[in-house]
């Protein structure tokens, strides 16, 4: 399949260059959206980022599998010796969250590591990522959303060494309206709305730690903005770029490096339901920031 044949959301990209492929994991469910019973996740093989071969299946719930609808924006680590694969879930009488699965092999079969969601259960949440702090200590950063708090945060939750559950209580990093660039979606019970999607963390090569993350500017267009910690740490404190990264209704962003050494901008665009794509898009890192590259 060509790119612009492949559905996906989140786009999240493995390279393995002894096999000299990428693999594409993201939300791969047409019905992701909708109040429906989901399939589950599906991962891509490309060798030049242009041609895709697929889908085939990353995770299929298994028999009494808590979640059944809303599956979100796979993501997956290795850590150890093992694959774990972050994603969000919902169903009927549970709050959305961030589950762990776990795979002796990157193709899966995932299977459930965590016990249900590690987000905290009475919070909705989404969009968690593994961080590895300078200590060696696994965290989940991950998004508190904005449909129960209006002002959505990102937060940072310690994990076990295991990665089975939490190891203390969750960090607010900072809220949605704190950037500069992001605009309200919408007013709700006379509260203004923004959103948080999609953290991605990232060392630069002077070990300024970035963090890309996802929210909406005027005309509720989706983009990719980005924000560095002072401390060099992930509590922080945040600061965050004037101006997005890229703003071109395109989001959900997290880097990797081609097998030529590129750095790469992945993200889905257009941010209309049953129409994205992966992009790839080439930046550069300068004095610790990242820019377009110039085309």
């Amino acid at each position: 399949m060509k790119r612009e044949e492949v559905y996906i959301r989140d786009p999240f990209i493995v390279p393995v260059e002894s096999e000299g492929v990428y693999y594409m994991f993201g939300t791969t469910d047409r019905n992701c959206w909708r109040d429906q019973i989901a399939t589950g996740f599906d991962y891509y093989i490309t060798e030049d980022l242009e041609y895709f071969q697929g889908p085939h299946p990353a995770f299929r719930p298994p028999e009494g599998f808590w979640a059944n609808k809303n599956f979100w924006a796979p993501e997956v680590h290795k850590y150890g010796d093992k694959y774990y694969l972050f994603a969000t879930f919902i169903a009927d009488g549970y709050n959305r969250g961030t589950q762990i699965l776990v795979s002796d092999s990157l193709g899966g079969p995932y299977l459930p590591h965590s016990d249900k969601a590690v987000t905290p259960a009475e919070w909705m949440a989404l969009d968690g990522t593994l961080f590895v702090d300078d200590n060696g200590n696994p965290w989940m950063v991950f998004c508190h959303e904005w449909v129960q708090i209006y002002d959505g945060t990102i937060c940072a939750l310690k994990l076990t060494e295991d990665l089975k559950r939490t190891a203390a209580e969750p960090i607010t990093l900072f809220a949605a309206s704190e950037a500069p660039w992001t605009k309200s979606i919408r007013v709700v019970r006379g509260r203004e709305c923004f959103v948080t999607d999609g953290p991605f963390l990232y060392r630069t090569k002077n070990n300024k730690l970035l963090m890309l993350w996802s929210s909406f500017v005027e005309n509720n267009i989706y983009a990719v903005g980005v924000s560095h910690s002072e401390s060099g740490t992930i509590k922080g404190p945040w600061v965050h770029e004037p101006e997005p990264l890229y703003a071109q209704d395109a989001g959900h962003g997290m880097l990797f490096r081609t097998f030529d050494g590129r750095m790469m901008l992945s993200i889905h665009t257009p941010n209309e339901a049953g129409k994205e794509r992966p992009v790839f898009i080439e930046l550069i890192e300068k004095d610790d920031r990242l820019y377009l590259k110039k085309q």
